[in-house]
């Protein structure tokens, strides 16, 4: 018998209409929005339901805003009784993780991400850092030009480890630009400059992450009661202690997900739901190993289909 793992998206998968259709139709999922308005001091849940994209897309918004979608949904999910082996998340999405793990309390979560997403924003001022997707390069390769690329003094690393051949790069402006036109050089197939706002898991972030650590060091971290899969270790943590320092880690350093996936895999994970916003993690899942199963549960209707098919 095969294991289930959930995983939870992050950055980058929110839209305007997220969580209304649940919201309508699930008391669960109604009331974490209510309770991340409440949470907050202002309605997330309309910024969710009805926008403006433009401030939905602000990272101090956007990381509450998917968040919190994720955990409705997670709530009107897991009336199902389908449990998970394990779970993970990108990034951001290691919160929803955590929360669904009972490792964070939910109103403390939306918190933290609210204000991670103010100091994610507030580390670099704002045109100095830059994202870059790089499409079908392998990761020694662009290891390496990030190397040749920051011995001048400016930084680019690797960022997000995503699947085979998709790897996001991070740092200072310049750097990235100069580290995707190597990459391209060296046989990259595409290289994508990423609409965010600033260099993020990278270690232009350190200052974010000291002031994480402040915050976390003032909210209650438990145990979690299903092994959460580490961003920066790509393997389980259960206690208090650990979980609460990959949270300040994970803000400066790379994203493994491609790793953490593997892992899994390898654990004997053969189940994939993805719980929230978009479908992005289902296609990286699908990119490291096509013969499992990916589930998306994003709205009513795939919830209802995922519920079908693993009952089924």
């Amino acid at each position: 018998m095969g294991k289930t793992a959930f995983l939870f998206p992050g950055q980058g998968s929110q839209k305007v209409g997220m969580g209304r259709d649940l919201a309508e139709a699930h008391q669960g999922a109604r009331e974490i929005f209510a309770r991340a308005d409440e949470a907050l001091g202002f309605s997330l849940s309309k910024l969710c339901f009805e926008g403006p994209e433009e401030k939905l897309r602000l990272t101090a918004y956007t990381q509450p805003a998917i968040l919190t979608t994720s955990i409705a949904l997670y709530t009107a999910f897991s009336e199902g009784g389908i449990v998970p082996d394990l779970v993970a998340g990108h990034s951001l999405g290691e919160y929803s993780a955590l929360v669904a793990a009972g490792s964070l309390n939910f109103a403390d979560a939306v918190r933290i991400v609210h204000q991670r997403g103010n100091f994610m924003e507030e580390a670099v001022p704002a045109g100095k850092g830059a994202m870059s997707a790089v499409m079908g390069l392998d990761r020694d390769t662009l290891e390496r030009v990030c190397r040749e690329v920051s011995r001048e003094g400016r930084v680019v690393e690797p960022a997000n480890l995503n699947a085979p051949g998709q790897i996001v790069i991070s740092g200072h402006k310049e750097a990235v630009e100069e580290a995707g036109e190597r990459a391209r050089q060296a046989g990259a197939r595409r290289v994508v400059p990423l609409a965010v706002s600033g260099p993020f898991h990278s270690s232009l972030m350190k200052p974010a992450a000291e002031r994480l650590s402040e915050v976390l060091a003032d909210v209650t971290v438990s145990d979690a009661s299903v092994p959460v899969v580490a961003n920066v270790s790509a393997r389980p943590v259960t206690d208090a202690r650990t979980i609460r320092q990959s949270l300040i880690d994970q803000v400066a350093s790379p994203v493994l997900w491609e790793d953490s996936v593997r892992w899994m895999m390898e654990q004997g994970v053969d189940t994939f739901v993805e719980i929230g916003p978009g479908n992005v993690l289902t296609g990286l899942v699908k990119k490291v190993n096509r013969r499992v199963t990916a589930l998306s549960v994003q709205d009513v209707p795939s919830l209802e289909r995922a519920l079908a098919e693993l009952k089924g």
